[in-house]
């Protein structure tokens, strides 16, 4: 009964141990799966999408819990999710799969910035990467007819251009033309919607600070971040990298 206590107490559910699973929250009963596995005292903690079946304010809230509870307790947790931003956010280590073949492994922010293939380049990101079909003449990408980026050291092919969506800048001149579809404010960013021949989706999402003031024109155009931009092979999906 102590080790029970003990446990509850580590996942803020001791005021609920008399209660009825039917009385509980969907936020508690997790709680409550999750300090059933913890008071064995594990080696291992394995949890497989844990927090699926929660509305978005509770899988925040649960998710920070996990966390803490990871931190204090120091018991090795495999995490299994299928969303993104949650692997991001909560773990020290990503394992990326696929089919059940392994494609990266690393540090989350490391993933995220050094993607080896497209498919977790893809995986990745929130809003989702930007893929367009380009091409590299003279060390230089070419999206449509713009050379929008030096790329010194990739060789003259057909590629798959990725970028991030935080990856552009507004620029009057910059090369790569977008028109624009929409303009979604989000407080501290603004989400400029546009539309591109070449891209893989049906809308290019930008997301650019609004410290100051947004010229919005049917002609959106913008510069690029090198290190937001990812390129990889039509064919193998591997990343192939340059210097910026």
């Amino acid at each position: 009964m102590e080790r029970a206590r003990k446990v509850a107490s580590l996942v803020q559910i001791e005021p609920y141990l008399d209660r009825k699973p039917s009385e509980l929250s969907g936020g508690q009963q997790q709680r409550v799966a999750i300090a059933r596995a913890l008071v064995k005292f594990p080696r291992v903690l394995l949890l497989d999408e844990p927090l699926s079946n929660l509305d978005a304010r509770l899988r925040l809230q649960t998710r920070e819990e996990l966390k803490r509870i990871q931190q204090e307790t120091g018991i090795t947790t495999v995490f299994v999710t299928h969303d993104q931003e949650e692997a991001m956010s909560i773990s020290d280590l990503i394992v990326v799969m696929k089919d059940g073949i392994l494609q990266q492994i690393g540090e989350p922010q490391t993933v995220y910035d050094e993607p080896t293939n497209l498919f977790v380049a893809k995986f990745l990101g929130n809003p989702p990467i930007n893929i367009f079909k380009g091409s590299v003449k003279n060390e230089m990408l070419r999206i449509g007819d713009s050379e929008v980026l030096r790329c010194d050291g990739v060789s003259d092919r057909e590629v798959t251009a990725g970028i991030r969506s935080e990856g552009f800048i507004l620029c009057s001149d910059g090369p790569l033309h977008c028109r624009l579809k929409a303009v979604e404010v989000m407080g501290k960013d603004t989400s400029i919607v546009s539309v591109h021949e070449a891209s893989e989706s049906p809308v290019v999402r930008a997301i650019i600070s609004t410290d100051g003031a947004l010229q919005v024109e049917s002609d959106m155009r913008f510069l690029l971040k090198s290190s937001k931009v990812h390129l990889f092979d039509t064919i193998t999906g591997l990343r192939i990298p340059f210097e910026e």
